[in-house]
């Protein structure tokens, strides 16, 4: 059964666009291009990486934005993150970095945030440790979803299943454990104080519950 999708906040989401829009010193309003971002987050293969993700990124970003050195490219990243997802693909990361950093050239943001911005994006692969404060800060809040409360987690877990539908059963759920496995080993998960301080137990218990459901 696929889990219950809450609706975006779309004055957040406004908001939020056009402060980091602005601070980034973007030509124009962008809006042309917050319409085709939100297109894409509402592809009908997404089931997790769906508006409702990029909706709890910007939650939790507006609690802990003063956390960041550069605020407006932690935001603008976090708008781009998963802006391309096949759910069969590989470099979904890469493509959604190389789409931003050509809309951003294209703008007239400054060289060195489109950089930045690109690499805040490529480490959501969650491949290497995150590089600096503002990277773990994205990082950290595009994995909150593992310290969400129960059946949030729940859900997540439900839309997951959902995005790899194809994949066979015995299958998704050895893969699932790998990575699942893979976070819990992490000390800590988080990095950034604030957000360790507020989640990492109960992330620790939803992984835990979630590898002994899978059979592990």
């Amino acid at each position: 059964m696929r889990a219950m999708q809450d609706l975006p906040d779309s004055s957040r989401l406004q908001t939020s666009w056009a402060r980091c829009w602005l601070a980034l010193g973007a030509a124009g309003e962008g809006q042309v291009l917050m319409d085709r971002l939100l297109a894409s987050w509402a592809e009908p293969q997404r089931r997790y990486h769906t508006l409702q993700h990029l909706d709890e990124c910007l939650a939790l970003f507006e609690r802990s934005r003063a956390l960041a050195e550069h605020p407006a490219e932690v935001e603008m990243a976090l708008w781009f993150h998963d802006a391309v997802y096949d759910v069969r693909g590989k470099d979904n990361e890469a493509r959604s970095a190389a789409w931003a950093q050509a809309e951003l050239r294209a703008a007239g943001v400054g060289a060195a945030a489109i950089e930045r911005i690109a690499g805040h994006i490529m480490a959501t692969c969650h491949a290497a440790l995150p590089n600096g404060g503002d990277q773990q800060l994205l990082v950290d809040i595009d994995l909150s979803i593992l310290g969400a409360p129960r059946p949030r987690f729940l859900d997540y877990e439900e839309q997951v299943r959902a995005e790899y539908g194809w994949v066979p059963g015995f299958l998704f759920r050895r893969k699932r454990r790998e990575i699942l496995r893979e976070f819990l080993a992490r000390e800590p998960i988080f990095g950034t104080p604030l957000i360790r301080e507020e989640i990492e137990g109960r992330a620790r218990e939803n992984l835990a519950y979630s590898i002994a459901a899978l059979g592990g």
